[in-house]
């Protein structure tokens, strides 16, 4: 009897598979990390093909070290780093252009020039986003106007769309399946969130041609069937989202007014609001969490751009730590950052300030700062945005959390929940396992196939785990927050082209 479910995890920096056991226990993983382009400053790509080749061999791995084969595997769920825009030809599947990253800034320039048309009430009336780079429709954009006869072969039907879970179904399905599911279609800034369909208008503003546009699924439920060349039999894909709102379903925040806040690459804080889209006056986004058996829920989420990829640069661009989890010691090792505070605005600054000019700024140096305290700084400002997120929350729900629910590899640095409790105010709980977004992709697959029922989700999810205490006095805390806020302002609108 097949006893697994399988989850592909394709982040930003890695691929990642795992498989989960009937009790939500994670049994094995794999993770290969694949090359980030940066041709351009404020660029960011992938390469498309490399992504594929690193799913695979970490999907094969994770059966080889378990000790297992398909024919143990119920399933596979996806879930996938959002917004990152691949367009490649239907007949042969070769990708035309990299991939444009959702970190990427290099579509600046289109969404000015949209905003100049006053597109931009009708983006976040219709979507639910700002108009912003950040999401695939300007990314999309970019490519068909950079590639020679793009636009016209799109026009054609001979070129398909697809985030990166509709680029891993293409493949895994042999070019069977064009699709995606709702959560990452909202991600698009081509999908209205309010008629739970691409948007005519929108496309007819942005010249996408329908063709070019994946097909529209639950989140839960088929996505057909992974080939058997891949692991050795076919495999049912039956569980789709995007990372963050895999997250929100592996947390178990499956009522209106459940939070959390998964610390990655990025950092996104979400609410479940439930049947119906919630606008935000503060800077976050409506956007859709999943559709299950054809129903549309919906979230607010708040969008930081650099959380542990801060962390990422210290290591590979200064050369300052070996691995990311020596910044916890560092940063324990001095009693605070001696005034400094770096702002991580390397792509711009997401949530609440969205301002795509923004750049990383590093400030408050005397010749007393060490490298402790720019280690410390970087994980401190991991909180700060997290702040800046949740007091968005609060603006525009005018409700008190009483915990933060939090997930994601940086989540595993004691200092950093520690730090994030301080700031808040608020405890900080941290589940025994951190897996909660492969979770989520397992769990949409358990329930699509039978393999799980939604009270076994929730039984996974509300494991006990690690609680964080606040322990900062008031004064002491505001006094920081307000500092940060300073140094943000020194950070913004620094790119003048």
């Amino acid at each position: 009897m097949s006893r697994y479910l399988m989850a592909l995890d394709q982040g930003t920096t890695s691929s990642r598979a795992l498989l989960f056991d009937a009790k939500g226990a994670v049994v094995a993983v794999r993770q290969h990390e694949f090359e980030q382009h940066f041709r351009k400053p404020g660029w960011v790509e992938h390469d498309a093909s490399e992504i594929w080749t690193t799913q695979l061999r970490a999907a094969r791995g994770v059966l080889e070290a378990a000790k297992a084969s398909a024919a143990d595997v119920v399933a596979i769920g996806i879930t996938n780093q959002r917004e990152t825009t691949v367009v490649f030809e239907r007949a042969s599947g070769a990708p035309i252009h990299p991939a444009i990253v959702w970190q990427s800034r290099q579509t600046a320039e289109i969404c000015k020039a949209w905003r100049a048309r006053g597109l931009e009430s009708e983006v976040k009336r219709r979507t639910g986003l700002v108009l912003d780079p950040y999401f695939s429709a300007s990314k999309l954009r970019f490519i068909l106007d950079a590639v020679p006869g793009a636009q016209a072969r799109a026009e054609r039907g001979e070129l398909a769309f697809g985030t990166v879970d509709t680029w891993l179904m293409y493949k895994l399905t042999k070019g069977r399946i064009h699709a995606t599911d709702a959560s990452n279609a909202a991600r698009t800034m081509l999908f209205n969130i309010h008629q739970g369909d691409w948007d005519e208008t929108l496309l007819a503003e942005f010249r996408v041609p329908r063709a070019l546009l994946p097909e529209l699924r639950d989140s839960s439920g088929d996505f057909g069937t992974a080939s058997a060349e891949w692991l050795g039999r076919e495999l049912p894909i039956a569980g789709v989202a995007g990372d963050q709102q895999a997250a929100l379903f592996g947390q178990a925040c499956l009522a209106p007014g459940q939070v959390k806040n998964t610390y990655g690459t990025g950092c996104f804080l979400l609410m479940n609001t439930g049947a119906e889209p919630k606008p935000s006056a503060s800077g976050l986004l409506t956007t859709v969490a999943w559709r299950r058996d054809g129903r549309l829920v919906y979230a607010l989420e708040g969008s930081v751009f650099v959380a542990g990829a801060a962390l990422q640069w210290l290591r590979d661009g200064l050369g300052l730590i070996a691995q990311a989890a020596e910044s916890e010691a560092a940063a324990q090792s001095v009693e605070d950052t001696a005034g400094v505070y770096l702002v991580p605005a390397f792509t711009g600054l997401g949530a609440p300030y969205w301002d795509e000019r923004a750049r990383g700024v590093l400030v408050g140096l005397t010749r007393g700062a060490t490298r402790a305290h720019l280690l410390r700084a970087a994980l401190e400002a991991i909180a700060y945005q997290s702040r800046d997120v949740l007091e968005c929350f609060r603006a525009d729900t005018g409700l008190e959390l009483a915990a933060l629910r939090v997930d994601g590899g940086a989540s595993a640095n004691n200092f950093l929940m520690q730090f994030q409790a301080d700031l808040l105010g608020i405890p900080v709980q941290r589940p025994p396992v951190l897996e909660v977004t492969a979770l989520g992709a397992a769990a949409l697959a358990g329930l699509a196939t039978g393999f799980w029922r939604e009270q076994q989700v929730l039984e996974a999810a509300r494991a006990q785990g690690d609680c964080f205490e606040p322990q900062m006095p008031a004064a002491r805390r505001e006094t920081l927050y307000a500092d940060w806020k300073r140094a943000v302002e020194r950070a913004r609108g620094w790119a003048v082209s």
